[in-house]
């Protein structure tokens, strides 16, 4: 194999090269950030960053001499990715190129707003010259006027942009989240503070990096991170006359686990965030697994896609890709097993895998109990657990807030688990998402388990309605193929 001058000779492993989750093929790439995402005639297109050596240097992540580029990707259900030769790069731009945003312009042109890695840092835009991505104009700054004495607005960090009829608004990262608005993209006229106000549960301090701001049903979604605490969102409304996001609820997407350091807070398993509308209409998301586990941590691994959408209450509807369930084969079903305890239901062939448990509303009340996987030959396996005494839901050591008093009279609980050798997504009746690595995934069995506690003479059994299990297909083929032809490696020079 032959690499660029200054790239490693490294490769994902096998071992860790997973079946259905979108993972750079090459060496270190911090910071992998998903970037610029469209859908153009029936093909996703999706860029992440990657690290490079720049001019000399190396890829190694502390190196003066290293720049960032985008990585593109296609494909035509958002499973199955190609890897395309590399544009969007310090070769093409002059500087290097960090987490920005993709939009449609009014002409329908694919475009790109970025901060440029230059001096003085500026925030670009470049409009692809062709649907295929294969050819872009030469960037330009963005240079809002305006703006008060006293005041300085570069949009130098994680720029957004979005569109209220005839208007190009955008913003950057930071404390203070500046707008600017346009209605060419090159006359850029400061606007005021884009929120009207925060949440009582943001933290002073908190940046708003990688955003996404959208409309999301007759609702605006912002999408973002703060850089220590991980992914985040807000759900609020589009104020036209005040030209400001009016924000009535925040959650978050990423949680602490045990370990990951309180005093200096640095957990974002779940992080940097990018969306994309489909033909039909749905918001799908990314994010970065920035810090899920020592072996994958400064790769690019994505999360699953997930369908964002509101509820008739108004509250967020977190979903799987829907595509995913094309990649099923080989269903196993059971229903009505009674557990008392600890009971086998299913033995997954592969460590490429859906589970879908079900039980009725009333059965799950107040119950503590779940799901082990990889179990067997004297090993527990990882936990999924409801926590009613907590409410929360864990995948291993991750914990998020659920609690089935909360779900509405009628509604049974359905947890929905992926499973991609160590890397474990858990969806519960749409309401809730996390994720975890079990490293040990090949030291136990291959048994799912169901699980009680606690068992007291007097506790009644849990009837889990049905288990459902479908090995799933691979979609990584591109990956393999771009892992032996390294198309994606940008230029050094």
């Amino acid at each position: 194999m032959t690499t660029k001058k200054g790239f490693d000779d490294s490769t994902v492993t096998d071992d860790l090269a997973l079946n259905f989750h979108l993972m750079h093929p090459g060496e270190d790439s911090a910071p992998g950030d998903p970037n610029v995402a469209y859908c153009l005639d029936g093909v996703y297109h999706l860029h992440y960053i990657v690290r490079h050596p720049w001019k000399g240097g190396t890829a190694r992540l502390r190196d003066a001499d290293t720049s960032f580029c985008f990585i593109h990707v296609t494909s035509p259900d958002m499973l199955h990715w190609t890897w395309q030769t590399t544009k969007l790069q310090p070769s093409f731009s002059g500087h290097g190129i960090f987490s920005g945003t993709g939009f449609i312009t009014k002409e329908g042109k694919p475009a790109a707003m970025y901060p440029g890695l230059s001096d003085p840092g500026r925030t670009y835009i470049t409009v692809a010259e062709d649907n295929q991505l294969s050819r872009w104009s030469k960037p330009y700054p963005v240079l809002p006027t305006g703006v008060p004495d006293g005041k300085q607005v570069v949009l130098a960090g994680d720029p957004d942009l979005f569109q209220v009829g005839d208007t190009y608004y955008a913003y950057s990262a930071g404390d203070d989240l500046e707008l600017v608005k346009s209605t060419d993209l090159v006359n850029w006229h400061y606007v005021g503070p884009l929120l009207q106000h925060d949440m009582p549960d943001v933290a002073l301090g908190e940046d708003t990096s990688c955003a996404n701001l959208f409309p999301l049903g007759d609702k605006w979604m912002l999408l973002c991170i703060s850089h220590q605490i991980g992914c985040r969102y807000y759900l609020g409304d589009w104020d036209a006359q005040a030209e400001q996001f009016v924000p009535h609820f925040h959650a978050r997407m990423n949680w602490r686990r045990p370990g990951q350091s309180l005093t200096a807070p640095v957990y974002r398993d779940f992080f940097a965030p990018e969306s994309v509308l489909t033909p039909d209409g749905r918001r799908v998301m990314w994010a970065w697994l920035c810090t899920a586990d020592p072996a994958i941590d400064l790769k690019s691994v994505q999360s699953l896609p997930r369908e964002l959408s509101l509820r008739d209450d108004g509250s967020l509807r977190i979903e799987p890709l829907r595509e995913l369930e094309t990649l099923r084969f080989a269903a196993y079903q059971r229903q009505d097993i009674l557990v008392e305890s600890t009971t086998t239901v299913a033995a997954p062939e592969d460590d490429a895998f859906e589970v879908r448990v079900t039980v009725d509303r009333a059965e799950a009340e107040r119950r503590r109990f779940g799901v082990l996987l990889f179990a067997g030959g004297g090993h527990e396996g990882l936990p999924v657990v409801i926590r009613p005494e907590t409410g929360t839901i864990c995948a291993g050591a991750t914990e998020a807030p659920f609690a089935v008093a909360d779900l509405p009279a009628g509604e049974d609980l359905e947890l929905r688990i992926f499973v991609d050798k160590y890397l474990v997504e858990v969806f519960v009746n749409g309401r809730q998402a996390l994720l975890t690595v079990f490293a040990a995934y090949r030291d136990g069995g291959n048994e799912l388990r169901a699980y009680l506690f606690p068992r007291r003479p007097r506790t009644p059994p849990l009837t889990l309605r049905s288990v459902e299990v479908w090995r799933l297909r691979p979609t990584n083929q591109g990956f393999f193929a771009a892992r032996d032809s390294r198309i994606w490696e940008p230029d050094t020079e």
